[in-house]
C-alpha cells in the first residue's frame, strides 16, 4: 500500500525529515529555499498532505489551488493566522498547529528580553565588542530593577502564565489582561483585570503574548502606550503586527518608555528601519522557539497530527 506524499515547505531537523522518510513520501526541500504561492501549489500536486512554516502565506488563492488530493495541512508552528482559515474550511481540508511544545522556550526567550531591556544589555555588550568600555562609575550604565516590579501580561494562554511563573522566582507582582478570568490555579499569583487600560495603568513592564487576530491587531498603539507608567518596558513574543510600530519607535525615542524587547516584528524579517536606530531596543531575530529539543517537538508534534489523520483518528491539535 503506498505511503501517503507530504510535501514540506521548508528544511526540518533531521530527527523529523527522517520520521518523515520513514513513514510517508516526502517531499523535502533540502536546499530550504523560501517558497512562493505558485511553488506551494506546485509542490502539493497529487500531495496528500502540506507542512508549512509561519514563514508560507497559504492564502485563500493558494488553497483554492490546490489538488483535490490534499486533505490536510499540518503547520510547524502554533500560530495559524498565516493560512486562510475559513478558505480551508471551505475546501475541506483539516489544519493543525503544534501547541504546548514551545512554551517554556518562548517563555525563556520573553524573560531574557525583559531582562536585556531592563539592564541595557545590547549597549553593554557593543561596549565590550567596540572597546568604548571605559573605566567603571557609579552613574554608568544604570538600568532598571526586574526584581520586585510590576509586570503585566497581555494574553494569559500557555506562553503567558509561564511568563507568570518565571516572574514570580522574581518576586514580580503580576498582573495580566486575558478574554475571561482564569482558574486561580493557572494564574500563578497573578491580578486578573477586566479591562486592558486598567492593567496597563500598572505594567511597569508589559510582556505580549496574545494571538494574533484581526481584534488583537495594533492593539498596542500610541493611546495604549500613553497608559503605561512613564519609563516601562515593553517586550513582545507574540506576534509583530499587535504592536504600532511607529507608535513603538516613537515612545522609545521620547522617553517616553526606558526599552523594549522585541523577538518578533511586522513583516519580519524586513522590520521597521527605525528600530535599527534606536540603542534602548534589544532585537532578536524570532528565537521563541529556537531550541534543538524545541523544533524536534514541534516537527514530531506536526506529523503526530498526520499520523492521526491517515489512521482515521482525530488529531490533538485541529484548528480547522
Amino acid at each position: 500500500m503506498s505511503k501517503p506524499v507530504v510535501f514540506v515547505t521548508r528544511r526540518l531537523p533531521d530527527a523529523v525529515e527522517e520520521r518523515l522518510k520513514r513513514d510517508y513520501e516526502p517531499r523535502l526541500n533540502a536546499g530550504d529555499q523560501l517558497p512562493g504561492p505558485d511553488e506551494v501549489v506546485a509542490g502539493c500536486k497529487g500531495a496528500d498532505a502540506l507542512i508549512p512554516c509561519p514563514t508560507d502565506k497559504i492564502t485563500a488563492d493558494v488553497i483554492n489551488r490546490l489538488d483535490d488530493s490534499l486533505k490536510v495541512i499540518a503547520t510547524f508552528s502554533v500560530g495559524h493566522e498565516h493560512i486562510d482559515i475559513k478558505a480551508a474550511r471551505e475546501r475541506g481540508i483539516m489544519v493543525t498547529n503544534t501547541p504546548d511544545v514551545l512554551t517554556d522556550a518562548t517563555a525563556d526567550i520573553a524573560m531574557l528580553l525583559l531582562l536585556g531591556a531592563a539592564r541595557r544589555a545590547y549597549e553593554g555588550e557593543r561596549m565590550v565588542r567596540e572597546s568604548t568600555w571605559g573605566a567603571w562609575a557609579p552613574t554608568a550604565m544604570r538600568g532598571v530593577h526586574v526584581t520586585g516590579n510590576r509586570l503585566g501580561i497581555l494574553g494569559m494562554g500557555r506562553i503567558g502564565q509561564a511568563m507568570a511563573r518565571r516572574a514570580a522566582g522574581f518576586e514580580m507582582e503580576v498582573h495580566y489582561h486575558n478574554r475571561s478570568k482564569l482558574p486561580a490555579d493557572l494564574e500563578f499569583g497573578a491580578m486578573f483585570h477586566a479591562d486592558l487600560d486598567s492593567m496597563l495603568g500598572v505594567s511597569d513592564m508589559l510582556s505580549i503574548h496574545c494571538p494574533s487576530t484581526p481584534d488583537t491587531l495594533k492593539i498596542i498603539n500610541a493611546q495604549r502606550l500613553a497608559k503605561l507608567p512613564d519609563g516601562a518596558i515593553v517586550v513582545n513574543t507574540a506576534r509583530g503586527n499587535v504592536v504600532d510600530d511607529d507608535a513603538l519607535i516613537a515612545a522609545l525615542k521620547s522617553g517616553k518608555l526606558f526599552a523594549a524587547g522585541l523577538d518578533v516584528f511586522d513583516g519580519e524579517p524586513n522590520i521597521h528601519p527605525g528600530y535599527r536606530e534606536l540603542t534602548n531596543a534589544f532585537l532578536l531575530p524570532h528565537l521563541g522557539s529556537a531550541t534543538m529539543a524545541t523544533r524536534d517537538a514541534m516537527g514530531f508534534r506536526a506529523v503526530d497530527n498526520l499520523d492521526a489523520f491517515f489512521a482515521g483518528q482525530e488529531p490533538s491539535d485541529r484548528v480547522a
